[in-house]
């Protein structure tokens, strides 16, 4: 799914936080959203997932100006197109691996339910096989971040919102992480990543700088100049 953001401004507590920002997200590329500390690109990431409505400008997917949904349609979006990978992992601490994937348990919760065969999938691709019935609380940060990714891929989601993937993780789960997100995009889907990490902006087919009120770099074509 395309989504394209057009001059869209934000405030926040009547601070300007984006201002007349553009940015083109295609699908089978990863974007990274970058810029130093502040610059606001985690209020880009939230206004493209729909998160955080804009001020001015306009939101489009796949053509379709999404920019004044109402609450119905957000979750609409969420439920059957969108995932996110935020800085909170969005992880049930309390629940186990199993359940955080595929959200789904039968009367009670004694019996995690939804599709065993692509629940197995999600927890191999990620590194997790095995750990479905352990607490998610078990697991290591860079753990976490892939039980996160792990959901993404069950639920089979065209759109990837991202903040900060590799924040705090060690070398070997941040390249774990970002082989992931590029194995995403290689599928066709929609990866939008909020980083300020060198080795994920490179891994990254486009580049936007947020705040310089540029559209899109192509990563590729700086690279093959």
């Amino acid at each position: 799914m395309m989504i394209k953001a057009r001059d869209i401004s934000v405030a926040l507590g009547g601070r300007p936080v984006l201002d007349g920002e553009t940015v083109c997200c295609a699908p089978g590329v990863m974007t990274a959203l970058v810029g130093p500390s502040g610059c606001g690109k985690t209020t880009l990431l939230h206004c493209l997932g729909l998160l955080l409505p804009v001020d001015q400008g306009r939101i489009l997917i796949d053509g379709d100006d999404v920019t004044r949904y109402g609450d119905a349609a957000r979750r609409r979006f969420w439920r059957d197109h969108a995932a996110f990978v935020l800085q909170d992992y969005g992880i049930m601490d309390e629940e186990p691996v199993a359940f955080n994937v595929t959200m789904q348990a039968s009367i009670l919760g004694r019996r995690v339910t939804g599709n065993q065969e692509r629940l197995v999938q999600a927890l191999e691709q990620t590194g997790l096989h095995g750990r479905a019935d352990e607490l998610a609380s078990h697991l290591s940060g860079g753990e976490k971040k892939r039980l996160a990714m792990a959901r993404a891929i069950y639920k089979d989601a065209a759109i990837l919102f991202v903040d900060e993937p590799t924040a705090s993780l060690d070398a070997a789960n941040r390249r774990k992480v970002i082989d992931l997100l590029a194995d995403f995009a290689a599928q066709g889907r929609t990866v939008i990543v909020a980083t300020h990490d060198s080795e994920m902006i490179n891994a990254c087919g486009v580049q936007h700088e947020v705040g310089s009120n540029n559209s899109f770099t192509p990563l590729v074509e700086q690279r093959s100049g």
